[in-house]
């Protein structure tokens, strides 16, 4: 027992001497692994500031990983470090921005950015946190030219400017597993980005959910896009993408508007239902294909085709109201209202083959100008509904089927 309490009372004093010279910081920038070329964890709570934090990295990059708690800011976190997995608790980790001079809350960018605007960061993920925003302050996340950008399980809402921006991450920017609501502008802006990933997503009640300029290979597969205050997808000037299996409902605007000579995109097996504005118009866009789409009581236009659009192929859609079998429709008479094609007369060699048409009040094809020569409708269903398609020459117009709807 004598031996004992000096030997408690050593090691007691010792670790308060630690915690005096160093405190928890001093631990932690202590520890070493035995595997050779492993570098410590940063355990943010270690240090008085998140920014203090993310300034420990190392120039050969790290793990930084927040603990659960609400952290409030004034000024942007700025990541200036490649190679570099920031991760929170889920959303238990919630950064709230409170600026209100339209700064974002994280900005991810090379040091030497404003002197080279060539400068880059490459490898970046951000994950399992929640960033929150108000009417004044700036985006939630904002990234310049990072390349190989992972944003995954992040939580990004009611921000003043856009949820999630990224300009010209060329190389490989992905977003998945995320949600992205309330914020004031664009709920993912992309801009000048490449081999691109948005995945498995929810976005809902941004002013548009994604818009993707001046870029190239957008995948955009198995998001939910809800109550947006304007559109759900604005592509322009971009080629070789494809959008396919998504949700979009009840946008004010339109659900997919591709607009400034885009090319080569697909639009195949979404959901476009109930869309105030329309459901997807072809404002310039050459070459795509709009496949095994379903367009649900879209009262102002299910598809339209304008006058600067060329080279479409529309197969295999269904146009519907809400009709649920038998004599029966399920919305009321005042929330039914469904369209099917709006095609101008600009519009050239455009081929509408085996699409369904059910239901409409609206016409099945509605022919907007008087000439029509480079215009295929063939093998078509048109079940209770007019159509202008017998405007076109009769070599254009072949095989479609023409039934009565349902007895009321």
């Amino acid at each position: 027992m004598r031996r004992t309490v000096p030997f408690l009372f050593m090691l007691i004093s010792a670790a308060l001497l630690g915690l005096y010279l160093g405190g928890p910081r001093a631990i932690a920038q202590q520890r070493h692994y035995r595997l050779p070329g492993a570098r410590a964890v940063i355990d943010a709570g270690d240090y008085a500031s998140l920014q203090a934090a993310l300034d420990a990295l190392p120039p050969a990059g790290g793990l930084v990983r927040i603990p659960p708690g609400v952290y409030e800011i004034s000024a942007p976190l700025v990541l200036a470090t490649e190679d570099v997995h920031l991760q929170g608790s889920g959303p238990a980790t919630h950064i709230r921005n409170l600026n209100a001079e339209g700064q974002p809350a994280l900005l991810i960018r090379s040091k030497d950015l404003e002197q080279n605007p060539r400068a880059r960061l490459w490898r970046v993920q951000i994950s399992d946190l929640r960033l929150t925003g108000n009417p004044r302050s700036g985006h939630g996340i904002e990234a310049r030219g990072v390349n190989e950008i992972l944003i995954d399980g992040v939580t990004v809402s009611y921000h003043g400017g856009d949820g999630i921006r990224l300009d010209h991450c060329y190389e490989d920017p992905r977003v998945v597993n995320s949600l992205i609501t309330y914020n004031q502008r664009t709920g993912l802006e992309l801009l000048g980005c490449h081999d691109i990933v948005v995945s498995a997503n929810q976005f809902e009640e941004n002013r548009d959910a994604l818009r993707c300029l001046d870029s190239f290979n957008l995948t955009m597969s198995g998001n939910n896009l809800d109550d947006h205050l304007r559109h759900g997808v604005v592509i322009e000037n971009t080629y070789g993408s494809v959008l396919s299996g998504n949700m979009i409902e009840e946008c004010q605007g339109t659900a997919i508007i591709l607009n400034r000579d885009c090319y080569g995109i697909t639009l195949s097996a979404n959901v476009i239902a109930h869309n105030s504005g329309g459901g997807i118009d072809l404002q310039d866009a050459h070459g795509c294909a709009v496949s095994a789409n379903t367009f649900t009581i879209n009262p102002r236009g299910g598809l339209v085709l304008g006058p600067d659009c060329s080279r479409i192929a529309v197969t295999g859609n269904s146009f519907s109201d809400s009709f649920i079998g038998g004599s029966k429709v399920k919305r009321r008479a005042n929330d039914r209202a469904a369209t099917g094609i709006l095609l101008d007369a600009g519009a050239d060699n455009i081929a509408i083959t085996g699409n369904t048409f059910s239901g409409l009040s609206g016409q099945a094809l509605t022919l907007q100008g008087q000439s029509f020569g480079g215009v295929l409708f063939t093998s078509n269903l048109l079940v209770g509904v007019e159509s202008d398609h017998g405007r076109l020459p009769a070599q254009q117009r072949v095989n479609n089927l023409v039934r009565p709807g349902p007895a009321p």
